[in-house]
């Protein structure tokens, strides 16, 4: 048994690098979700699954039964899914959010916009300071300044 989950484990987690080195956004988010899955699924291996005997802790004792599962993975993975799924919301929602914006899903012509220039993308060009008012700013003609005083 745990060598078909340690294989399930394997082929997902091939799956989702294979996807995070797609050029595709929507199957970079997917490879994250897969390799988030493979990675809670080795978790919860780790915690005995073929166990019968649940994490209880019997009357008049102090420790779990020998037997009983380990009640830590389970806890791990179950705040390692939510997590999980908040971030792939996330991450859909900046996908369509660059879909809205460029128009493409490929990172490689989200990087070429990039470099082109867009207007939206470039950063602020600082403004010249103003002067305190009737006094001309540095560097204006004597004509104008006269019109200034």
């Amino acid at each position: 048994m745990i060598l078909l989950l340690s294989a399930a484990i394997a082929l997902l987690a091939a799956c989702g690098v294979f996807l995070m080195l797609s050029r595709n956004l929507v199957r970079l988010v997917l490879g994250i979700s897969l390799l988030s899955t493979a990675v809670n699924l080795l978790i919860f291996a780790m915690g005995r699954i073929g166990t019968t005997v649940p994490p209880l802790i019997p009357p008049g004792t102090q420790s779990l039964a020998p037997a009983a599962a380990n009640p830590l993975p389970q806890a791990l993975v179950l705040t390692a899914i939510v997590i999980g799924f908040a971030l792939v919301a996330f991450l859909a929602a900046l996908v369509l959010r660059l879909y809205g914006r460029f128009g493409t899903l490929d990172s490689r012509e989200i990087d070429a916009a990039e470099r082109l220039g867009d207007p939206f993308l470039e950063p602020p060009r600082p403004e010249s300071p103003r002067p305190a008012p009737g006094r001309p700013a540095a560097g204006t003609p004597p004509a104008e300044a006269a019109r200034h005083a």
